[in-house]
């Protein structure tokens, strides 16, 4: 890991990504894609992390992709790498273990706005806008499209797709963008809290139930139940769960480093 994405551990169980050119408004070049992939690979590895933040330095979330990187190479080639690069790199959020909140202050726009989508959580400061904004410069936010579109409802995606207008945090959370919308100052406590909580469920029940939730929006009803119910059983299987019913059996909390 290099110095464009930071690695911190604000608490046991939790590793915080920061990117870290707040100069550029964290945009995500080439390099930062690269950089924020390779933390990914990195930390899904790490069986000691429970929950992984994305956050950024500076005043802003991320500006999408780099404008001036993009303009400098004009060439079909370079495009189609560098969008399959974001697209791997976004795929990996959903693909990884453990649950991944974004971590949201300023602006989230084009390809930020997307990495906000393809977090499986996320908490924005109430001073966050969010927009895909590329129609206003001749491009049709295509692969931010993706994310968005199974965040929103779909008339509500396509109005921010076609018009490139911006949303603030309030309407971002009442469309399904985000969970949260904290005070600014209170932005990483609420973001850790959180985590915390998460991090004190049973590991095998909240990895195997993120794979399964996103398999299972991509099947028809009948192989998602399917799907489901092999994954429910694998899951009784756990030690952790045994402890767990046997608790709620016994009327007591449960002693998860038993289970």
């Amino acid at each position: 890991m290099n110095d464009w994405v930071l690695r911190e551990s604000p608490a046991v169980g939790v590793t915080r990504l920061v990117l870290n050119r707040p100069d550029s408004f964290n945009a995500l070049s080439s390099e930062m894609l690269s950089a924020l992939d390779d933390a990914l690979q990195t930390v899904a590895q790490d069986a000691s992390t429970r929950v992984v933040v994305i956050a950024a330095g500076g005043r802003a979330f991320s500006a999408g992709h780099d404008l001036r990187e993009m303009r400098n190479h004009p060439d079909h080639d370079f495009y189609t790498q560098l969008f399959a690069q974001c697209s791997r790199m976004m795929s990996r959020i959903q693909n990884l273990p453990q649950p991944v909140i974004a971590q949201v202050q300023g602006i989230a726009t084009a390809a930020g706005c997307q990495l906000v989508s393809m977090c499986d959580l996320a908490v924005a400061s109430q001073d966050a806008r969010f927009a895909v904004s590329g129609i206003n410069y001749g491009l049709f936010c295509s692969t931010p499209s993706v994310g968005l579109s199974r965040n929103m409802h779909r008339k509500q995606a396509m109005e921010m797709l076609l018009t490139g207008d911006f949303i603030d945090a309030d309407t971002a959370k009442e469309r399904g963008l985000i969970n949260q919308v904290v005070q600014a100052d209170s932005l990483g406590e609420a973001v850790l809290q959180l985590c915390l909580k998460i991090a004190a469920k049973p590991e095998p029940a909240v990895r195997l139930g993120k794979a399964l939730f996103y398999q299972q929006l991509e099947m028809g009803l009948s192989a998602a139940y399917q799907l489901a119910g092999q994954t429910m059983a694998c899951n009784m299987m756990e030690d952790s769960a045994q402890e767990g019913f046997q608790a709620f059996l016994d009327k007591r909390k449960p002693n998860w480093s038993a289970g």
